[in-house]
């Protein structure tokens, strides 16, 4: 697969794992498409380290990374394998752009990783690899990032940011709660930004975005969907997925560039 696509997954709560709501099946139909792909970079705020590094493992485990939740939540495996050549690769092109990278060759899948992938191949042959984020990166860092991600498109690889558009813990209400409007009034905005190309509005959403402060009170989760902005050329626009909202303050809202 040339010029593979580029994904932004909202990943959701890790329960998403079982409660599979309007963004599974939706995922399950893209995973269909992507049968060919010969890997996936997943991008993840549950990785986030001092600087770069690159999952080298052959056979990635499963992390946990979460607690008091379901027992069978700690029961789930995703047993895709990796791919430590590609690994390598990323690594020296990142070197190259002028990164300063390290390999890691025993990091496992985040829920951030695992958990959509479960969706999207759900028969786990398609290898995956993570890429940490710095604790230090902002908003253009991440487009930066992404940017220097684009060759691997060339090569079959499917570069998929995965975060949430809306991520504002403190305010979980539980599965009957109505959606906030803030949450609403949030992802439409990003939609119209995303839709229209507008990588620099992006880059400026916690001045730009209405109630973008509340939608996250931290930055890690939004900054894959401005990664996978970065690694999108020119020209290519974004198909949404359009995955509801979960918990009343969880939007499952996805992109996809290039399929």
């Amino acid at each position: 697969m040339g010029n593979s696509p580029v994904l932004f997954i909202g990943h959701g709560a890790p329960t998403f794992a079982l409660e599979p709501g309007d963004l599974g099946p939706l995922l399950e139909e893209l995973g269909a498409r992507l049968a060919g792909a010969a890997a996936v970079l997943v991008v993840s705020p549950h990785w986030q380290t001092a600087q770069l590094r690159v999952m080298a493992s052959v056979a990635p485990e499963t992390i946990h990374d979460f607690g008091g939740l379901a027992p069978e939540l700690y029961e789930l495996d995703c047993p895709a394998p990796g791919h430590p050549e590609f690994a390598a690769q990323t690594a020296q092109m990142l070197i190259a752009a002028g990164f300063e990278v390290a390999l890691d060759e025993r990091r496992g899948l985040d829920h951030g990783a695992g958990v959509p992938l479960r969706y999207l191949f759900p028969r786990a042959d398609v290898p995956i690899f993570q890429l940490s984020m710095p604790y230090a990166l902002d908003p253009a860092g991440a487009v930066r990032l992404g940017s220097a991600l684009v060759p691997l498109r060339e090569h079959g690889v499917v570069i998929a940011g995965s975060g949430s558009l809306t991520h504002n813990l403190g305010e979980f209400r539980g599965p009957v709660a109505d959606n906030a409007a803030y949450v609403s009034e949030f992802l439409d905005w990003v939609r119209r930004a995303v839709l229209a190309n507008a990588t620099a509005e992006l880059v400026n959403y916690r001045r730009l975005a209405p109630r973008a402060v509340r939608a996250h009170p931290s930055v890690e989760h939004f900054l894959p969907l401005l990664v996978a902005l970065g690694a999108v050329g020119e020209g290519e626009k974004a198909q949404v997925i359009d995955g509801g909202i979960c918990y009343g303050m969880l939007s499952m809202e996805s992109y996809v560039w290039g399929d």
